[in-house]
């Protein structure tokens, strides 16, 4: 399994999660988004609706209906109803149950970088977990150390 670090600095969650959510619907995957803020997850699909361009990203709330059919599932907590082999931490906490995914990313800011840190660390542990860093420079995401 991969877990992808994400140090959005200043930049909103909201913001970037348009983007890579298109890429994991392009690679035909459902997407499992987790924050335990409401409000953070009611401004992700309002991004959603707003910065996805000319593609659509249909998404729903976990515990309403036809949650399961959802190809972008938005939910307080790790469960996947949608069937999402791929979560997304909007709050920029690490959930252990991000190792039960094919593949996780930790969206956090600069107040959370001591938490990421230490995810990274405890991930570094388990043999069978990819670790991936990115950071924005002048725009543009770039892997790094």
């Amino acid at each position: 399994m991969r877990v992808d670090f994400y140090q959005l600095g200043t930049e909103a969650a909201e913001r970037a999660i348009p983007l890579l959510a298109a890429k994991v619907r392009q690679a035909g995957e459902r997407l499992l988004v987790v924050s335990q803020e409401e409000a953070q997850l009611r401004a992700v699909s309002a991004a959603l609706w707003a910065e996805a361009g000319e593609e659509f990203l249909a998404h729903g709330f976990a515990g309403e209906a036809h949650a399961d059919r959802q190809p972008i599932l938005l939910a307080p907590s790790c469960e996947a109803a949608n069937g999402a082999r791929m979560v997304m931490f909007a709050d920029g906490l690490w959930r252990d149950e991000g190792t039960g995914f094919g593949r996780a990313f930790l969206l956090f800011g600069d107040d959370g970088i001591e938490g990421a840190r230490g995810a990274w660390r405890s991930l570094g542990t388990a043999t069978e977990v990819e670790r991936r860093f990115w950071k924005r420079e002048n725009g543009r995401w770039r892997e790094g150390p």
